[in-house]
């Protein structure tokens, strides 16, 4: 049998094992819960449909865990049931009153929708927000559903995380556990639809394209709106023969998409935005919390790294853990966790995840069983693949240490001693540099950890490396970047990434049907991006003077990543990188209203000498 077949022979035994786990579980789930539908009266009148799966073995009592969303709970229909519970099969037959809701105005819940609904800070006795909504949904659960044991825990992933943050403030005191898992958190500084200011307008075009479309009435997901089909497939050239966001909208939107409306209008950091930051009501926070994440997930890396930290310095005495691991969107539960891309972690971290952390941290608060006893912080570390426990995230036992940009694409710890020295080059918006290798119909998750080689090819990409490491260095914590610049144009955008270049002796995995060269190979540990305009505010944006030399200094999300000794740390620099962030058109104005024809070439300058030093701030574990 040659390797073609095997390999075939492999795929097809996992997915017959996966068709067949599947219908184990949906018969489990058959034989011992008992589904319900019940519209939930809230305070103002208002009620949300909720689906309750409700444990057959009545023999004891059990705990609510809850899951509010607005992607439908379906199926709909008392008769119909889904095909597992939970986040994983594990929580289904450990054995939880199952509670998931359609949250205020989606699908067949009443009321009207409001993406991220900011909290209401002075409440009367009808005065609703997503707290209030989740207090009145967990009292009537105690009060009228049968056998429950008075504790109700929450969790959630992505939109469903914001829900699961949102249940912190004035909770109710029957809520005991809460975990938010890739929790939206600002949809301007570093969640989903921007990251430093910047328009991530493949994410925010997709996702609004059909989850914006307004609903008229309550309706069930058959009946709802279909996705956008593209008229072009390469989506680099979607977005680039739109001409711009402007065109986008005026195009395919025109004022259909209310959200999309309210992002236009509001290009800075306002009260709108910050009517939707969820962080600063994160206090007096009495239940359990557990904040998860990946360090690849394309969506909502900031937001997990964010609200642990928030909790943490507002609730000094709360328990209040996190877990972040080398997961995609969801991966912890997505996936077995052993690779992602191209890149072997030589453990299944997901079941790791789901064995010693989400359902010991829901038995023990929930029903009181076992002795969780978890870190503060509970780190997977690429690289060298291992867990490390922390008390403290960032970690405390660490050294701040300057990577220096040096002349002739060099990298290194040491201060360069040159009194003059850059790189110049030239940027082209219409040219833009692409975010990953390739021709993608869709944004693919594998672009937060692939191979940057292809970037590193192009003039206006400007590549830094350190010589091949003598030791092993570890890497926790922020990741700041320190920019000395200068532009022909008024505005730009700064990418900056954070590269492991493997030796050229390193081996290729076995089988390798991807023909994956893994010499060489340039795996993405950390890349972000900020629009320059917003380099000193994000609420008041400043024009760049043309030639002069200026700093430009911003966070890359948290890291957790192992250097092994023969490999080089890589540092890109770019000011493009399409059609993930929308391009720049180098010129100081709204974006959101520039035309096709304001997008201009501009000539860049990153200065490296003795008076203007660019540099990577990391922290390195001891």
């Amino acid at each position: 049998m040659n390797l073609t077949k095997i390999l075939s022979f492999i795929v097809c035994l996992l997915l017959s094992n996966s068709i067949m786990a599947q219908q184990s579980d949906s018969a489990y789930v058959i034989a011992n819960y008992t589904k319900i539908e019940r519209q939930i009266p809230m305070r103002d009148g208002v009620k949300l449909f909720t689906s309750i799966y409700i444990p057959k073995n009545q023999t004891k009592k059990y705990p609510f865990l809850i899951n509010r969303t607005p992607y439908t709970v379906a199926p709909y229909g008392e008769d119909k049931y889904k095909l597992s519970l939970g986040n994983f099969p594990a929580m289904m037959r450990e054995g939880f009153i199952f509670v998931y809701q359609d949250v205020r105005g989606k699908w067949m819940s009443e009321g009207t929708f409001e993406d991220i609904r900011p909290q209401t800070l002075k409440k009367g006795k009808k005065d609703i927000d997503e707290s209030t909504d989740t207090y009145d949904t967990i009292d009537w659960l105690v009060k009228n559903i049968k056998n429950n044991n008075g504790n109700a825990g929450i969790y959630g992933i992505s939109y469903p995380g914001f829900y699961s943050t949102t249940s912190l403030p004035n909770a109710h005191p029957a809520l005991k556990a809460v975990s938010p898992q890739a929790p939206v958190t600002d949809w301007f500084i570093g969640d989903d639809f921007h990251h430093g200011g910047t328009l991530f307008v493949m994410d925010a075009f997709s996702f609004m394209s059909s989850f914006g479309v307004p609903r008229p009435k309550p309706i069930t997901p058959d009946k709802g709106p279909k996705s956008f089909q593209f008229p072009i497939q390469d989506n680099y050239r979607f977005y680039l023969e739109a001409g711009s966001v402007k065109n986008l909208k005026d195009k395919y939107f025109a004022d259909s998409i209310k959200f999309w409306n309210d992002l236009v209008k509001h290009p800075n950091l306002d009260t709108f935005w910050k009517a939707r930051y969820i962080l600063p009501h994160l206090k007096n926070v009495k239940p359990a919390v557990m904040v998860v994440g990946g360090f690849f997930d394309a969506e909502d890396a900031y937001g997990t790294f964010a609200t642990y930290k928030a909790i943490e310095k507002q609730n000094p005495n709360t328990n209040n853990i996190l877990v972040a691991g080398p997961w995609f969107h969801g991966g912890w539960v997505r996936s077995d966790g052993s690779s992602f891309g191209d890149i072997k972690f030589e453990k299944k971290t997901s079941i790791d995840y789901q064995q010693q952390f989400e359902l010991p941290f829901f038995k023990h608060y929930l029903k009181g069983e076992g002795d969780f006893k978890a870190a503060e912080a509970n780190i997977f570390v690429t690289g060298s693949n291992e867990w490390k426990q922390f008390t403290s995230w960032p970690p405390q036992e660490v050294e701040t240490k300057n990577l220096y940009l040096h002349p002739n694409g060099k990298l290194a710890f040491e201060k360069v001693g040159r009194t003059d020295s850059w790189d110049e080059y030239v940027s082209d918006p219409n040219n833009p540099v692409p975010y990953q290798d390739g021709i993608q119909a869709k944004r693919t998750r594998e672009y937060m950890i692939d191979d940057q080689r292809f970037a590193a090819r192009r003039p206006d990409v400007k590549v830094y490396q350190t010589d091949a490491l003598n030791e092993d260095i570890t890497l926790t914590g922020p990741v700041l970047a320190n920019l000395v610049v200068s532009t022909t144009g008024t505005d730009a955008d700064y990418v900056v990434k954070l590269i492991d270049v493997y030796p050229e002796n390193e081996p290729n995995p076995i089988p390798n049907p991807k023909n994956i060269m893994m010499g060489g190979y340039e795996m993405l540990v950390r890349g972000e991006i900020l629009r320059g305009k917003y380099r000193n505010s994000f609420e008041k944006p400043e024009a760049f003077v043309p030639g002069q030399i200026t700093k430009v200094n911003y966070a890359l999300p948290d890291v957790a990543h192992t250097f092994k000794k023969g490999h080089k740390i890589m540092i890109q620099i770019q000011n493009s990188w399409f059609p993930l962030a929308d391009r720049n058109p180098q010129k100081f104005m709204n974006i959101y209203e520039a035309e096709p024809s304001d997008f201009q070439k501009a000539t860049h300058k990153i200065f490296h000498d003795t008076s203007n030093s660019s540099y990577i701030s990391v922290s390195v574990l001891k």
